[in-house]
């Protein structure tokens, strides 16, 4: 699963990347945790960034970069700290600094940091906060933020079986690859002092720091994945364009100014400024990113909204048989399909009463529509006009048709013509109905409304014999 707020923190370092002819987009995968890392997962987020654009051809793409194949320069690096002072090990438990401290809360208390142990079992090397002052950081986003030291713990940087943590890993494989912006998630900025100290001790400038303000939903909560519909791979199922995502994404906490916000991403890349991001949470709101699909849908041509709808149109997710699938049928009702849909994927129940045998019945639609005194007669009345051979068989023929039907049964169209569309598409939402029944054919029609009928003549029946006796 790839995190859209992942997704957004990688759009953004993207769009820095693209802004520098030598910028580089480094994508490298923590792994050294073997148990939840597996080789299918790494395919997956390549394959979630290839869809937002952010494909291993373009030349500012590196990597992937694998944590685990720089495991022996973390230890190096650890065993440099503890030769240089910088470091020591503590053969602390944590009930043991729990018990001294009287609050499990309250963190380590240095209590083996003049102690001059030498690494051992149960022994974790800690890193060694100077005394006094604060470390500055210069956050793109925040401005300058001060952490005093007396508030940051001598914290772990190696297991006591040699293992380096992510905090020191992490800064590791940063100097290593020259990387010199660090953007990502607000959960990391309590982290970036520490990183920052691991920088300075190895005797190198730091790079510029910009923790992304997080994402919350619309109850103002952090988006979580147990509660929320975060996985990117889910929008993609469902029909959303990686053009629309990624133009949604960029606009959460970044403005492109003059109250622009449907932008494509070559407009948007080289405006964007990370200092310009605001320091407030940012609303995923899935009704706006539905909106600004649904404007990306409209602006397809017609051939290309035609192949972005094949995916769902396949036999393996549309709900007709293969061989009832009629292309030349299909293109021409895409452009009305393609001016209601918001996501590709509600094309097919937009459709498929096109290519299924029979319409499959919404139950609340037929029980609104079919209501007594006017399904029937709607039902009889239309059969019998829609039977006559001298009745053309164009969408704006059939409208004035169902019109003059509707009126002799005393109903203006709109609730004249609801029984004809259940009985032939099964809704009573859906593409216009006279192109519809255009399409559908004199045969196929009169079949349904035939049907459709009997259906309701049979519940007639069925409740009068239910009904009690007087």
């Amino acid at each position: 699963m790839f995190h859209v707020g992942g997704a957004r923190s990688a759009l953004f370092n993207w769009a820095l990347a693209q802004q520098q002819p030598e910028g580089r987009f480094v994508l490298r995968i923590e792994d050294t945790d073997a148990a939840r890392n597996k080789p299918e997962w790494t395919e997956g987020i390549i394959s979630a960034l290839a869809w937002l654009g952010i494909s291993e051809a373009d030349p500012h793409f590196e990597g992937p970069y694998f944590q685990s194949a720089y495991a022996d320069e973390h230890i190096r690096t650890a065993e440099r700290l503890y030769s240089g002072g910088q470091a020591y090990y503590c053969a602390c438990t944590r009930d043991q600094v729990a018990e001294r401290r009287g609050n499990p809360h309250l963190g380590y208390d240095g209590f083996c940091r003049d102690r001059g142990l030498e690494p051992g079992p149960g022994r974790a090397l800690r890193f060694r906060v100077p005394d006094g002052g604060p470390t500055v950081v210069e956050d793109r986003i925040r401005g300058r933020v001060e952490f005093e030291h007396d508030n940051i713990e001598d914290f772990v940087i190696a297991r006591a079986d040699g293992s380096p943590l992510f905090v020191l890993a992490n800064v590791v494989d940063d100097v290593e690859m020259g990387v010199n912006e660090v953007i990502r998630g607000e959960e990391h900025l309590s982290n970036t002092p520490k990183q920052q100290l691991l920088w300075e001790a190895l005797g190198q400038t730091p790079p510029v720091w910009a923790p992304l303000p997080v994402i919350v939903n619309e109850k103002r909560q952090k988006l979580s994945k147990r509660r929320d519909k975060v996985a990117l791979e889910s929008y993609q199922d469902e029909g959303y364009l990686p053009e629309a995502m990624v133009n949604y994404l960029m606009l959460l906490g970044w403005s492109p100014g003059e109250d622009r916000e449907i932008m494509p991403w070559e407009q948007m890349q080289p405006l964007f400024d990370i200092s310009d991001v605001n320091s407030s949470s940012a609303f995923f709101d899935e009704k706006k990113l539905r909106a600004f699909n649904g404007e990306y849908i409209r602006a397809l041509d017609a051939d290309d909204f035609v192949e972005r709808c094949r995916p769902y149109l396949a036999p393996d997710r549309a709900p007709w048989p293969a061989s009832n699938f009629d292309e030349k049928a299909f293109r021409a009702v895409a452009p009305l399909a393609q001016s209601r849909i918001a996501v590709l994927g509600e094309i097919v129940p937009n459709v498929d009463f096109l290519f299924l045998d029979e319409p499959v019945f919404d139950e609340k639609s037929w029980n609104k529509a079919m209501k007594p005194g006017v399904g029937e007669e709607m039902l009889s009345a239309s059969l019998e006009r829609f039977g006559d051979p001298g009745q053309v068989w164009e969408a704006e023929a059939l409208k004035t048709a169902l019109e003059e039907v509707g009126q002799a049964q005393g109903l203006k169209l709109g609730k004249a013509q609801a029984p004809v569309r259940v009985a032939v598409t099964g809704r009573t939402v859906g593409l216009p109905l006279f192109e519809s029944l255009e399409l559908l054919g004199r045969d196929r029609v009169r079949a349904r409304l035939e049907a459709a009928l009997e259906r309701l003549r049979a519940d007639q029946a069925r409740e009068q014999a239910d009904a009690p006796a007087e």
